[in-house]
């Protein structure tokens, strides 16, 4: 645990310490707390922004992309300077300027067998990624290592958010196997409501919170759908498959006995 909070970190994050269900030693949690987010795009950016506005000491933020244009309709830490920048750097520099207690460690890196070790620096994962190979790896490879992980998904008009925890369901025991290749469409292709991410993206960072503090109750086992025409939240329900792959009866042992088809590239929605 770190050193007692400062002045400015008392000023700072005075509305958390006022909170009985954060107070100082909860604030100085997240600030000694670390999360590594998988994508800096749609989901990842107000997971990125509301981490660190929070105080999470330290952020790890994955992705091999750079802002384009077309990203600014809802990627909300990247702006017109950015364009053409490495997204790892831009949230660098955001973050930078908006609390310099937090540490940025920037991974420009796709996200593969070789480079998901990177899990093993903190304490728990966002997958804010656009893309199945990633999701399966991530919730293989996090399952392995008893590391959370909150997951984000969208399209066009929807979302889900799930919380994986050792111990607990997984993503393949919500969806056994991926779409074949191209049948899910992108959003570059079928477009997505700028705000829709803003809302999926601030769960999965709630979420994170929540898991660093040990306070209140995960959407482990539980799937929370939005839909953002209707304004309707739906929770289905959730368990352990005992056929799974990964968290079943007769579990695999490392990543390296599953085949990610489509290659693994992190993407940015």
């Amino acid at each position: 645990m770190s050193l007692s909070l400062d002045a400015t970190q008392l000023d700072r994050y005075s509305r958390h310490i006022i909170m009985d269900e954060v107070g100082p030693e909860g604030q100085k949690r997240l600030l000694d707390g670390s999360v590594l987010v998988v994508g800096a795009g749609g989901l990842g950016a107000p997971v990125i922004q509301y981490l660190a506005a929070a105080g999470v000491g330290r952020l790890g933020v994955v992705d091999d992309d750079v802002v384009e244009r077309s990203n600014l309709q809802r990627q909300v830490i990247h702006a017109d300077e950015d364009v053409g920048v490495p997204k790892t750097e831009s949230a660098r520099r955001f973050v930078e300027r908006l609390n310099p207690d937090v540490t940025v460690e920037t991974h420009e890196t796709r996200l593969d067998r070789e480079s998901v070790a990177v899990v093993d620096d903190y304490d728990l994962v966002v997958d804010a990624s656009d893309n199945f190979p990633t999701r399966y790896l991530l919730n293989d490879y996090t399952q392995l290592t008893e590391t959370p992980l909150a997951h984000g998904a969208i399209y066009k008009f929807e979302g889900q958010v799930t919380t994986i925890t050792p111990g607990g369901p997984c993503y393949r025991c919500l969806f056994p196997e991926a779409p074949e290749p191209g049948t899910v469409p992108d959003c570059a292709t079928t477009g997505v409501l700028g705000v829709l991410p803003g809302t999926v993206g601030c769960i999965q960072a709630t979420e994170a919170v929540k898991l660093l503090l040990g306070a209140g109750e995960t959407l482990e086992g539980r799937l929370l759908f939005y839909d953002a025409m209707d304004m309707t939240f739906e929770t289905v329900p959730y368990q352990r498959n005992p056929d799974c792959p990964v968290c079943g009866d007769d579990p695999i042992g490392s990543v390296a006995e599953v085949e990610y088809s489509g290659g693994c590239a992190v993407g940015s929605h």
